[in-house]
């Protein structure tokens, strides 16, 4: 035990990691003068860990003691045999004072808490009686919830964490984009970082790698990962190979409508366990739904249903892989729009719209050269009510004009917006 502390502590012994800024860190820090315990959700290798580590950074960097911060990846081999016992979480903890003898407040960050099983019985023992910071990370949302809310109900505020975001991307590559002056300056290379970024999305490990098929086979790697540590374990998934097929069934078909009656009987399971396997996807951060909208929650709630995938990587490894550049232009639209709206959902009549926030209309055509498919995008607009006072964009590839009452905005300019 004190071997695996002290591996996973360089910083007791002055060793502080650089690592690349994340736009959350802020929120994080933020957070770390408050009583509440710090939850970081989101899917697995988006960088959670990291965002973890850079608090540790900031920590030390304001004067706190290394020795009075400890991290611990709770997935070492080590700690196998003992992940159903939450009474083991005390053992670590108090290795950990026996070694580093703290002095005062500590901060514990435990790193994919939902492997150990009732994790929030220590967690609660601990809050109520001691000063100490907790930061827990894990890639299961309603777990998390479920069982914060069970017995540490209030008493923990959460960072959700998603893949890099196209200006973090943008920063990372050294590419400034902040003034006007700086997109037209590098309007050439904010584009080839668009297109990158479209079709790679943007999981660190991915888009630091050059060779495609490489990239591919660490998108693979990640998703199969997700099912079988993540799903098939927890859930007590018999059909191992139904829910796999089901999930890469689903990357070639985001942006559609779901229809759960024609996936149970192509995969040859019922309904309900289709729809249980889509919400399990949610709950690990792979794949999202969102409602048709209706101005009664009860009926939004019984509404067909479109589904996205909440990086666009993943696209490149589904069944039957099409570089179809629109769906993938719309799923990134999507992925933004998901971060920043609450209540995300479509329109669909005689025509469709394919996001509303409540405030703003989005449509989402890859090019409008055609000026039959420029009425068709516009057309969509009109039919519904919620055209007459509220903004519609209708994001591209590259175009950027007015027509009509929309605004066209290339896909660049949509993501700086935010």
């Amino acid at each position: 035990m004190k071997n695996i502390l002290i591996e996973q502590n360089l910083h007791w012994a002055g060793n502080t990691q650089t690592f690349v800024h994340r736009d959350k860190l802020d929120k994080l820090i933020s957070y770390l003068p408050l009583r509440q315990i710090i939850t970081i959700t989101g899917v697995r290798r988006c960088g959670k860990s990291t965002l973890a580590k850079l608090a540790i950074n900031h920590l030390i960097e304001t004067g706190v003691n290394p020795q009075n911060i400890v991290y611990v990846n709770l997935e070492q081999p080590s700690f196998l045999e003992v992940r159903h016992d939450p009474g083991y979480l005390q053992v670590i903890y108090d290795t950990y004072l026996q070694l580093a003898d703290p002095q005062g407040k500590t901060y514990v960050i435990f790193d994919e808490i939902q492997f150990f099983e009732n994790w929030q019985v220590f967690i609660k023992s601990q809050y109520e009686s001691s000063d100490i910071k907790f930061i827990v990370t894990g890639s299961n949302s309603s777990m998390l919830s479920n069982e914060l809310n069970t017995i540490l109900s209030g008493r923990s505020l959460n960072i959700h964490l998603d893949t890099f975001s196209f200006t973090e991307f943008l920063t990372f590559k050294g590419i400034s984009y902040a003034t006007e002056i700086d997109r037209v300056s590098n309007r050439i290379a904010i584009k080839r970082a668009q297109d990158e970024y479209l079709q790679w999305g943007g999981f660190y490990e991915v888009f630091t790698v050059a060779d495609p098929v490489i990239k591919k086979d660490i998108l693979i790697s990640y998703a199969k990962n997700i099912l079988y540590q993540d799903i098939v374990p927890r859930y007590g998934i018999r059909n191992a190979e139904a829910i796999e097929r089901l999930f890469f069934y689903l990357l070639a078909n985001v942006t559609g409508v779901l229809n759960y009656t024609t996936l149970a009987g192509t995969f040859g399971i019922n309904k309900k366990t289709v729809e249980e396997y889509i919400r399990y996807f949610e709950d690990v951060f792979l794949l999202q739904r969102i409602d048709k909208f209706h101005n009664k929650p009860k009926e939004r709630i019984k509404s067909s249903k479109k589904v996205y995938v909440q990086d666009n990587g993943f696209l490149q490894i589904a069944a039957k892989h099409s570089e179809d550049l629109g769906k993938s232009l719309e799923n990134a639209v999507f992925i933004k729009l998901n971060q920043e709206c609450e209540q995300l959902s479509y329109l669909k009549d005689t025509y469709e719209v394919d996001f509303y926030t409540g405030e703003v209309l989005y449509q989402v055509a890859y090019e409008i050269s055609n000026e039959k498919t420029l009425r068709r995008e516009l057309r969509s607009f009109g039919q519904f009510p919620q055209s007459e006072n509220t903004p519609c964009r209708l994001i591209t590839y590259d175009d950027k004009r007015m027509a009509e009452r929309a605004e066209i905005l290339p896909l660049s300019e949509f993501f700086l917006q935010f």
